[in-house]
């Protein structure tokens, strides 16, 4: 295995997530206390995309969606796809009640236990307007 190199990464800028609704999706994770920082235009082979950013906090997710013409590349993608974005919360049950409550698509019937770190954590999973899977987790 290779020596890691010396590169100064402070934490993760933000997770990108492709869209077919980039309105919806907003929508969706505004009512999970991200608010829209910025909203731009840009170019996918000659035709215009839109690209949102969603801010709370620290976190930063990058809401983007393609051109109508390249709605077929998102499909097809076999790779590069985020298999989930986790949220760390200080209360597993008050955030599971809250997103319950909330009537979000909870994959869970409640809160799982997993034997990480030290002394475990608790985690359920919601899921978004294109399927992405989000994570809710409190470490013990």
């Amino acid at each position: 295995m290779e020596p890691a190199i010396n590169l100064n990464i402070k934490a993760i800028q933000h997770i990108g997530i492709p869209v077919t609704n980039v309105v919806m999706s907003a929508l969706f994770y505004s009512r999970l206390g991200f608010a829209n920082v910025m909203e731009k235009q840009f170019d996918h082979n000659g035709e215009q995309g839109i690209c949102m950013m969603m801010k709370r906090d620290a976190m930063i997710i990058e809401l983007y969606q393609l051109p109508n013409n390249a709605l077929p590349e998102i499909a097809a993608r076999k790779d590069g796809h985020i298999d989930h974005v986790a949220f760390d919360v200080a209360d597993i049950d008050e955030a599971y009640s809250i997103i319950k409550e909330g009537g979000f698509n909870i994959i869970e019937p409640g809160p799982v236990f997993l034997q990480f770190w030290t002394d475990g954590c608790r985690y359920f999973n919601i899921t978004g307007p294109d399927g992405e899977r989000l994570e809710f987790n409190q470490v013990l």
